[in-house]
């Protein structure tokens, strides 16, 4: 069996992850990890299958089932990674404040130089508020204190509030 990852992008409609999940157990798919969301009306997903299936064939199932919607579908192999292991604690970034350009830039630069890696983020606009919250892995040689003077220096410069806090355990 292979791995191979699947994105489906395109306008919201009711039955698209039903039609999706179906066209891949039929092809003896078995769904391992799942993303799906809605940005401004479109609907996002990207799943792990692991399937006997190649690429090609489960990129065509799913664009027959998704025939005359507007929805576009990306498959591809996934190649054999070890997952990064990490030696540090998880700890969940909030971010909030009045949008403008860059802020998701210039926090994710500050996490990136200090070795921390983003497992997980999303960003909602809603009445000239903007909000990020990323959960990290902070590698256990960073000091963390360190971290949040940096973070709370790129927030001040940006006009916007971050906190940053350890992650709870989740039951996934």
């Amino acid at each position: 069996m292979s791995s191979l990852a699947v994105t489906v992008l395109g306008h919201d409609r009711p039955g698209i992850i039903a039609d999706a999940t179906s066209a891949l157990t039929d092809l003896g798919g078995n769904l391992e990890d799942t993303s799906m969301t809605l940005l401004r009306g479109h609907f996002v997903m990207t799943l792990v299958v692991s399937t006997d299936a190649d690429a090609q064939t489960v990129r065509a199932a799913l664009e027959t089932k998704f025939a005359g919607a507007d929805l576009d579908v990306i498959v591809m192999d996934l190649h054999s990674v070890e997952a990064p292991t990490t030696s540090g604690d998880s700890y969940v970034l909030s971010v909030h404040g009045a949008d403008r350009v860059g802020i998701v830039a210039a926090i994710t630069s500050v996490l990136a130089s200090h070795g921390a890696n983003i497992t997980d983020l999303t960003t909602r606009l809603g009445g000239g508020l903007y909000i990020v919250v990323a959960e990290v892995d902070i590698p256990a040689d960073v000091s963390v204190p360190a971290l949040e003077t940096a973070i709370a220096n790129v927030a001040t410069d940006l006009g916007v509030g971050a906190t940053l806090r350890p992650a709870e355990t989740d039951v996934l």
